[in-house]
């Protein structure tokens, strides 16, 4: 299923009125999840597109004209108790209003955030509109599960001319999610364009940086490849990014590293976290440059995170023609056990020792 326009009901709307952040949850058209899973493809349809339009938003705007918006995207994961659990939402928060910022945006109050996701989630689970935990996704580690996607994103106030949004929406909206690369050889290929330049704004979450994205990856996938791996702008010899997720090599003697946070480089909140359990593992963990030859010559393991990739190994990345195979994919590889460590916590099957999971 991956991503699937069908917004949840419920949603929160906050705006800056020059002062303060006012705050509304908004219930959508809706009926029971059984009669909506009866209804027709045209019927279901319409009704989902009720629910994606909100009228009083403007449509010619900083946003929609010169994508002067940013976003976030998170999870909360069904448990066997019944329960769901967002996965460390407060750095999803912290980088929100600083995506907001690096826009010169007002920024987001990261605690009203916080409330609004956590009680956005809690108002579609109460009419049915949540995914529930099944055994079945145990068998391939979690990696077909379904969780709840957690999308916040900034929306400006009405204009045409060139300028900057000084009072913005942050909507909050929720829908289903399950894996999103499709099953298979994850081959990756370098990609002929460039995703973020210094000075520019690619460590920023902002919506203008997926335009190049969503090339990459489509013509990578034309290609056969899984994946999209970006080079530096300025000599195109260090690996930076997936074409959505972050990037991290491992070397022989437990060498792992990925590419220093700097102004190309989005922070991760999954990437993040992959270091902190490479570090417990007794792993070298490197943050710094990555440079492409080395990659192609001697990495043993490659693989890239993401809230919608989780953690992804790669079987290969092949540039101009030149291929390296990895041994990712293999059961007992460090990529795999990465996997089934950040699902379980995410899952509620391994203890959540570094108190990642917040309850709903």
């Amino acid at each position: 299923m991956a991503f699937k326009l069908s917004v949840y009901p419920w949603i929160h709307q906050a705006r800056f009125n020059g002062k303060t952040w006012e705050e509304e949850y908004i219930e959508q058209a809706h009926h029971t999840l059984e009669k909506e899973r009866a209804m027709s493809d045209e019927e279901y349809t319409a009704l989902v597109d009720s629910r994606n339009s909100l009228p009083h938003l403007p449509l010619v705007n900083y946003s929609t004209q010169y994508g002067l918006s940013c976003f976030e995207g998170l999870k909360a994961f069904p448990q066997p108790d019944g329960s769901l659990k967002m996965f460390r939402p407060d750095r999803n928060c912290a980088r929100m209003a600083d995506s907001m910022k690096g826009l010169r945006m007002p920024p987001i109050d990261e605690k009203l955030l916080l409330n609004a996701m956590k009680e956005t989630v809690r108002r579609n689970a109460a009419i049915g509109f949540t995914p529930k935990y099944n055994p079945v996704w145990e068998k391939d580690f979690w990696q077909n599960g379904d969780a709840v996607y957690i999308r916040p994103f900034s929306y400006s106030e009405g204009g045409i001319g060139i300028n900057l949004s000084y009072l913005p929406w942050v909507i909050t909206v929720c829908t289903t999610v399950s894996q999103y690369f499709t099953p298979g050889t994850n081959d990756a290929v370098t990609s002929k364009r460039t995703r973020a330049t210094h000075n520019g704004i690619g460590q920023i979450k902002a919506s203008a940086n997926y335009v190049t994205s969503i090339l990459a990856k489509a013509e990578a996938i034309d290609d056969g490849y899984i994946e999209a791996i970006f080079l530096d702008a300025a000599n195109r010899h260090y690996i930076e990014e997936g074409s959505s997720s972050n990037f991290f090599a491992l070397f022989p003697g437990g060498r792992l590293v990925t590419p220093a946070i700097g102004d190309t480089i989005l922070p991760g909140v999954t990437r993040e976290s992959i270091i902190v359990i490479a570090r417990e593992v007794g792993l070298d963990m490197i943050e710094g440059d990555v440079l492409l030859d080395d990659v192609l010559s001697d990495a043993v393991e490659c693989f890239v995170t993401g809230t919608a990739a989780g953690v992804t190994p790669l079987s290969s990345l092949t540039h101009l023609g030149r291929k390296q195979e990895f041994s990712s994919l293999e059961e007992n590889s460090v990529a795999m056990h990465f996997l089934k460590e950040l699902k379980g916590i995410q899952y509620g099957a391994v203890r959540d020792k570094y108190d990642w999971m917040l309850e709903v």
